[in-house]
C-alpha cells in the first residue's frame, strides 16, 4: 500500500483555505481507526485485576491474555498493506470497523477465559490494520504542506483514545463502588468498561462512508476522472491536476508491487533501510511506554495506591500523553522528526531513571515511602511526556516517509509488525518481571531508551521537507 499524497517542488503548493477544513475532516476520520487502536489497547488496564480474580490465573497466564491481542495486531498489520491494494483504504476500513465491534461485544460477554483471549485477538487484528491504513490513508489525501501534521492526526487520535478509555474505565469504576467487579447493568464493571468500545467503532464504520477513496488507489485501478475530483476536494481548484494526476502515475509507474522479497539483501537478510524501520518500531516498544497504558493501575496498585486513585493516576497520565502529543505536531515539520526524537529519548532516560531508582526501595506497610511514591508518581508523568513529544509521533511519521516507492508498502507492513512483536514481548513479560524485580525492569526501559540515542544519531536520517518520491 503505498502512497504518494507529497507534491513535486513544482506542484507542491499549500491546500487553498477553503479546502483545509474539508481535508482535516478527511484526516480526523481516518484517525478515528487509531483513536480505536488507542482504546482498545488500553482499555485493557481497568480489566487486569478483575480478569486475575475472575479466571484465578497467576502473573505468567494473566501476561498471555493481555498480550495475547498483539498477535493478532501484528498479523493485521502485516496483511492490511495488500489488502488496501486489493480492495482499497475504504473497504480496509470498514471491515476494521465490523472487527473491533464484534471484539467489543464478545469481549464484554466472555464465557470463559479461552473465548475473552479470542476476543482480544479478532480486536488486535483490527488494531493491527487500523495501524497500517491510518497513516498511509492520510499521507495519500494530505497536501505536501500539511503531511506532517496530518499524518500526526493518527497518533493524536490513539493518546485521546487511550485518555478517553481510562476516564471511561475511571468513572464506570466509581459507579460500581470501587469494585472492578462490582455490577453495572447486570454485569461486572470490567465487562462494561470492554464492552463501550463499540460506540467507538460504530461511529467509525459510519465516516468511513463520509470520506473519499484515496486518489492513488483510484489511479490504480482506471478510475481516473474520480482521482481528479478528489484532488481538487483536497488540494483545491488551483492545483494542477493534470501535473499531479502525471506525478502519481509516473510514480506508480517506475515501482512495482512491493512485496517481502524486494526487502532483502545486504549482509543480514534485510535492507538496511528496513532495519532502520524495524529499529524505530522496536525501539519505540522497548522503553516500556505500554506498560503506562496496559498495566499502569496495577503497578500503583502494587505500591499501595488505592484502586479508585491508581485508575485516576491512570488517567492523568493519559493527559499528559494527549499534550505532549500536541507539542510533537506543533514542531514535527517546524524543527524536523530527528531532533524530536532524541529530544524525547533524553527525556525517557531520566524518567524511567528515576522510576527505577524509586521502585528500588522496600515497601513501608504496603506502600513506597512518600518520597519515593511521588518521585515514582512525577517520574511516570515526565517519560510519558517525553515520549509522546517525540517517539509516539515520530516514529509513525518516519515510518510513513522514510521507504522508497518500490519498497514503502512491504517495508512499513514489516516495520509494523516488529513494532507489534516488540508490543507483545514488553506486554507478556511485564508482569512476571515486575513479580521478579520492578526496579531491575525500569533500569531495563532506562537502557533501551539510552541506546535509542547513538541509534537515531548514527542510522536515522532527517525526512522533514522531502517528498515522498524523493525517497526513492
Amino acid at each position: 500500500m503505498t502512497s504518494t499524497a507529497q507534491a513535486s517542488t513544482s506542484g507542491g503548493a499549500p491546500a487553498h483555505p477553503d479546502h483545509l477544513g474539508h481535508v482535516i475532516f478527511i484526516a480526523a476520520a481516518a484517525a478515528m481507526g487509531g483513536f480505536l487502536f488507542g482504546y482498545d489497547s488500553s482499555v485493557i488496564n481497568g480489566a487486569v485485576e478483575a480478569i486475575r480474580d475472575r479466571y484465578d490465573i497467576g502473573s505468567a497466564a494473566l501476561a498471555q491474555v493481555i498480550a495475547i491481542a498483539l498477535i493478532g495486531c501484528a498479523i493485521g498489520a502485516a496483511t492490511a498493506g495488500r489488502i488496501a491494494d486489493r480492495i482499497g483504504r475504504i473497504r480496509c476500513m470498514q471491515i476494521s470497523a465490523v472487527m473491533f465491534t464484534i471484539s467489543a461485544v464478545g469481549s464484554a460477554l466472555p464465557f470463559a477465559l479461552w473465548d475473552l483471549a479470542l476476543w482480544r485477538v479478532v480486536g488486535g487484528f483490527a488494531i493491527g490494520m487500523a495501524s497500517v491504513i491510518g497513516p498511509a490513508y492520510i499521507a495519500e489525501v494530505a497536501p505536501p504542506a500539511y503531511r506532517g501534521r496530518l499524518g500526526s492526526f493518527q497518533q493524536a487520535a490513539i493518546v485521546i483514545g487511550i485518555a478517553i478509555s481510562q476516564l471511561v474505565n475511571w468513572g464506570l469504576l466509581n459507579a460500581a463502588g470501587g469494585d472492578q467487579r462490582g455490577k453495572l447493568m447486570g454485569l461486572e464493571a470490567w465487562q462494561v468498561m470492554l464492552g463501550v468500545m463499540v460506540v467507538p467503532a460504530v461511529l467509525y464504520g459510519l465516516l468511513s462512508f463520509a470520506i473519499p477513496e484515496s486518489p492513488r488507489f483510484l489511479l490504480s485501478v482506471g478510475k481516473r476522472e474520480r482521482a481528479r475530483e478528489i484532488l481538487v476536494e483536497v488540494e483545491g481548484e488551483s492545483a494542477d491536476l493534470d501535473a499531479r494526476v502525471a506525478e502519481i502515475e509516473q510514480a506508480m509507474k517506475s515501482e512495482h508491487k512491493s512485496t517481502f522479497k524486494d526487502l532483502l539483501g545486504g549482509r543480514f537478510f534485510f535492507m538496511p533501510i528496513v532495519w532502520i524501520g524495524i529499529g524505530l518500531s522496536v525501539f519505540q516498544q522497548f522503553v516500556g511506554i505500554n506498560v503506562a497504558f496496559y498495566y499502569s493501575s496495577t503497578l500503583w496498585q502494587s505500591v499501595g495506591v488505592d484502586p479508585t486513585d491508581s485508575f485516576f493516576y491512570s488517567f492523568t497520565t493519559s493527559i499528559i500523553n494527549i499534550v505532549g502529543t500536541v507539542i510533537a505536531m506543533i514542531f514535527v515539520d517546524r524543527v524536523g522528526r530527528k531532533p524530536l526524537a532524541l529530544v524525547g529519548s533524553v527525556g525517557m532516560v531520566i524518567g524511567l531513571a528515576l522510576e527505577a531508582w524509586a521502585f528500588s526501595y522496600d515497601l513501608v506497610d504496603g506502600k513506597l515511602p512518600t518520597a519515593q511514591g511521588w518521585t515514582a508518581l512525577i517520574a511516570a508523568h515526565i517519560f510519558v511526556l517525553f515520549f509522546a513529544l517525540s517517539w509516539g509521533v515520530v516514529v509513525w511519521v518516519f515510518l510513513g516517509e522514510m521507504f522508497p516507492n518500490r519498497l514503502r508498502a512491504a517495508a512499513l507492513g514489516v516495520a509494523a509488525s516488529a513494532q507489534w512483536i516488540a508490543n507483545w514481548a514488553i506486554t507478556a513479560s511485564f508482569p512476571s518481571l515486575a513479580d521478579w524485580n520492578l526496579s531491575a525492569t525500569y533500569i531495563i526501559y532506562t537502557a533501551f531508551a539510552a541506546l535509542s540515542i547513538p541509534f537515531v544519531l548514527k542510522f536515522v536520517k532527517e525526512t522533514k521537507g522531502k517528498s515522498l518520491e524523493e525517497m526513492g
